[in-house]
């Protein structure tokens, strides 16, 4: 968010631009650090968004005694050739999740809805298009990297906790114990923040609601479109082995990702970056017009 909107942090205006937002961040207020000693670390040592995550986040670990750090989001898919790049010794874990039931919970928040023509409307299919692009840009880079990249399924975490939780362990050397990860629960571990939070305790019933909550139809709508990820992952599909994509299946699949392609070049090559949404950040107050 703040390199689109503010520019390269290698120069020295664009990146006091950026401390002066990101200070008055809830974000920032979150990691508990000193304002002063943080903003002459970074603009003593910040040259790329890498550097800024990395000295950001060190210094959290610092703080907190811990010896490791990690970053969550979807879209550091859409950037981890990006990431690779400014901080080499990164490790990346891609948790997938059955794109019927990604579709099935961002339409209950709203959907992926682009275009004038349907943003009353909230589609199933065009979220699982948005949840297979997304997929896809993840594992297309990740081929570059394979040592360092490990995919981890959803349904494994929540149904085989330990086991998957061994294997990830391995691949980031680090003890994950699971019963003393429940017994210290922070986030999403001590409190949920599923979109059907009405169900009560979690469990296995985050998997396969679709199966619940979909109709024949919907499912059939959503496998003609992604359906061939979805088997590539090993999903199975509901109806069956051939997947039926039709002529308005495939061109309206070309339209949106052709639609998602171009605005993330867009935001990331051009200076409409500039109009990048701070929101999620949490600014108390505004600042000039340029930053808000």
């Amino acid at each position: 968010m703040l390199i689109p909107k503010f520019g390269d942090p290698a120069d020295p205006q664009s990146l006091k631009t950026m401390l002066s937002v990101w200070l008055r961040s809830n974000a920032f207020k979150k990691s508990e650090l000193d304002a002063e000693a943080l903003t002459q670390e970074l603009t003593q040592r910040c040259k790329s968004g890498g550097d800024f995550i990395r000295i950001v986040m060190e210094a959290i670990a610092r703080r907190q005694g811990a010896i490791r750090w990690a970053l969550y989001d979807p879209d550091n898919l859409l950037y981890l050739a990006r990431i690779r790049a400014e901080v080499p010794d990164a490790l990346f874990v891609h948790i997938i999740r059955d794109g019927r039931d990604i579709a099935l919970s961002l339409k209950k928040m709203g959907g992926f809805r682009p275009f004038p023509w349907n943003r009353s409307v909230r589609s199933l299919r065009e979220t699982a298009i948005y949840w297979e692009w997304m997929v896809e840009k993840g594992r297309s880079y990740a081929r570059e990297i394979p040592g360092d990249y490990l995919e981890v399924h959803y349904e494994s975490l929540i149904q085989d906790p330990r086991q998957t939780l061994r294997a990830l362990g391995e691949f980031l050397e680090h003890d994950l114990d699971y019963d003393r990860i429940r017994q210290q629960g922070q986030g999403t571990l001590a409190e949920s923040n599923s979109s059907f939070r009405e169900e009560g305790p979690q469990g296995d019933g985050t998997v396969n609601r679709w199966k619940q909550r979909l109709n024949a139809n919907e499912v059939a709508g959503i496998e003609a479109l992604v359906g061939d990820c979805l088997r590539s992952l090993g999903y199975q599909l509901e109806s069956g082995s051939a997947v039926r994509q039709g002529l308005q299946e495939k061109m309206m699949k070309e339209l949106y990702q052709q639609f998602l392609n171009t605005k993330l070049w867009l935001k990331g090559s051009t200076p409409l970056g500039r109009f990048t949404t701070l929101e999620p950040l949490g600014i108390d107050q505004p600042a000039d017009a340029n930053q808000t």
